[in-house]
């Protein structure tokens, strides 16, 4: 019998709604080879305002991670909120999956689609990643960073010191990637400290269903883990599945000897020095870390680590009783910190662009390519 209801197209279309009645507008931009990314828009771009770009973390789309905060930015802001590549309306034919690829497209579509050259950036989980990756390649395009719960920092001796709750990669991928209710279950049990109980599988199953992006079972390209040897030829290019992806998100290591292949996809991003030791390259952006106390996907030590390694330009915030789900769970106080950070700054983002004339008007200019976008 066909299905007569489903909550999660329903919501979705919510989301639409309200995206739109917060001043936004749906587009998808070609950006050539393959490449389409959709991103919610200002309907009306100002170049008196600063840009801020919202990136999500894995999940349907952006609309189900950012709905609750639009009201406090679109005011202050022109907001950018796209789909990264194969989640929601964006996808690509193009080999590349890693974190440096996704923000390569990302910076594309926001400087030569829309215009906007700088901007402050906030990424949420895998969109830490992503955001992470812009900061190091194009570090004069972020003004500002801020990380929600994104292990970036990851480290050889983390799994084998029984960092993570989930010590095997088959039932991590189960768990990331839930394709059952019973494993949906599971992620909400490891993203919130109270996840609601109770739900009926009908939902669970039609949440799974209807979140798929159509385009995903595709072979991909991302960075990936093998052993070698100092002497060994490391120009290789390795293909497989977005599960093998997820895994490899959480878990760096299985066993003593492997080295990090990071650097083959994220050159920008990650080296390897002169003794093949790996390193996490350093950005210079004033960066806002919050972090979930009790997240258990990637635990608080991440956060503290991170901050560590970026030094004075970072300070890290820890919400208490929340998990990974900081911004589901404790949305009012993320958002305070979000606005205390990204605010602080909008005065001083709006003299330099107010004084930088050129730029303002070519930006003026270049917000007439949103009308050549596919508006959905």
């Amino acid at each position: 019998m066909a299905k007569l209801f489903s909550f999660t197209t329903l919501r979705d279309r919510w989301y639409r709604y309200f995206f739109s009645f917060s001043g936004l507008r749906s587009v998808s931009k070609d950006l050539g080879d393959g490449t389409i990314m959709h991103c919610w828009i200002p309907r009306t771009y100002r170049p008196s305002k600063p840009n801020l770009l919202l990136l999500h973390g894995f999940g349907a789309n952006a609309m189900w991670q950012y709905a609750d905060l639009l009201c406090h930015f679109t005011p202050k802001f022109n907001v950018f909120v796209p789909d990264l590549l194969f989640f929601g309306g964006s996808f690509t034919t193009r080999p590349e999956r890693s974190e440096s690829f996704q923000g390569k497209c990302v910076m594309k579509m926001m400087d030569d689609g829309f215009g906007v050259h700088r901007m402050s950036l906030v990424g949420i989980s895998y969109g830490g990643f992503v955001g992470y990756s812009m900061c190091a390649e194009f570090p004069e395009a972020v003004e500002k960073l801020v990380v929600c719960c994104a292990g970036i920092c990851l480290e050889e001796k983390d799994l084998t010191n029984g960092l993570f709750k989930v010590s095997d990669l088959e039932e991590a991928e189960r768990i990331l990637l839930a394709q059952t209710p019973e494993k949906l279950r599971e992620l909400m049990k490891f993203s919130f400290v109270k996840p609601v109980k109770g739900i009926p599988n009908y939902f669970l199953s039609d949440f799974i269903n209807n979140s798929k992006n159509p385009k995903i079972n595709q072979v991909i390209t991302a960075p990936i883990l093998i052993p070698f040897s100092s002497t060994e030829s490391c120009n290789m290019i390795y293909e497989y599945s977005l599960h093998d992806y997820a895994q490899n998100l959480i878990v760096t290591v299985l066993e003593k000897g492997l080295r990090y292949l990071l650097f083959i996809s994220y050159p920008f991003v990650f080296k390897l020095s002169s003794s093949n030791v790996f390193f996490l390259l350093y950005i210079k952006q004033p960066t806002l870390i919050i972090w979930g106390e009790k997240d258990q996907i990637f635990p608080l030590i991440l956060g503290e680590r991170l901050e560590r390694h970026i030094g004075e330009n970072a300070r890290l915030v820890v919400i208490g009783n929340a998990g990974h789900a900081v911004n589901f769970e404790k949305s009012k106080e993320f958002a305070k910190h979000l606005k205390d950070f990204l605010f602080d700054d909008s005065i001083s983002s709006l003299s330099s662009s107010v004084s930088s004339l050129s730029s303002s008007i070519s930006s003026l200019s270049n917000s007439l390519s949103f009308y050549s976008c596919r508006e959905e």
